[in-house]
């Protein structure tokens, strides 16, 4: 229970938000199902990924540029204001347009999104680029993560929260952990893609 005079931690916003963080990714389970049938099984899950991931850079990352364009999250009104300004109660940078947050969600909306739906076409229709899309989708995910925090960790980290669970262990290390384990292990798949090419004898040298 709160104590008095403090919000309480889980409020309807707070359920919302999570809710929403559920659904999708089920949207991008269905979608992956629905287009990825004939690929294999590892390759839907990718699929799961990709469309989870450009859901979320166009559904609640663009909305949240263009607020911080006109204005910042902290005064708008709208149902996507309400929504990040549940993430900055734990990293209060996304409430008032840090420059370097949307210099990155700038990039994240107009290039990472596009590149997901581009790998999304590539995995689907077995594309010779596909692994070149997908390790420079993972590299842009990765920069972006560090970006995110490394500014804020030298300096001491003064716009974090971390006195409780919900934002540390959620909000910061989970939602933002999960685009650096996944692009990390997508890497490594692409690293095992391209050396199975180099080991797999070309037509023109069997003949």
């Amino acid at each position: 229970m709160a104590e008095s005079g403090e919000p309480a931690l889980f409020s309807k916003v707070t359920v919302y938000s999570l809710l929403a963080c559920v659904g999708q990714f089920a949207v991008g389970y269905v979608f992956a199902q629905k287009w990825g049938n004939k690929r294999s099984t590892a390759d839907r899950w990718v699929l799961v990924w990709l469309f989870y991931d450009a859901i979320v850079h166009f559904t609640l990352e663009g909305p949240f540029v263009y607020m911080s364009l006109v204005g910042n999250v902290a005064t708008s009104d709208n149902l996507f204001a309400e929504l990040w300004k549940e993430y900055g109660k734990a990293d209060e940078r996304w409430l008032y347009s840090d420059p370097t947050i949307v210099s990155l969600e700038l990039l994240t909306v107009v290039l990472v999104g596009v590149l997901a739906l581009l790998l999304i076409y590539a995995i689907i229709k077995d594309k010779h680029y596909r692994h070149f899309i997908q390790i420079t989708l993972c590299v842009c995910e990765l920069y972006g993560g560090w970006m995110t925090f490394c500014p804020d960790w030298l300096i001491g980290s003064p716009n974090l929260n971390t006195n409780n669970w919900l934002y540390l262990w959620v909000y910061l290390v989970f939602f933002n952990g999960i685009w650096v384990v996944v692009p990390a292990l997508l890497l490594w798949q692409s690293w095992r893609a391209l050396a199975d090419l180099k080991r797999t004898p070309s037509v023109s040298k069997q003949e």
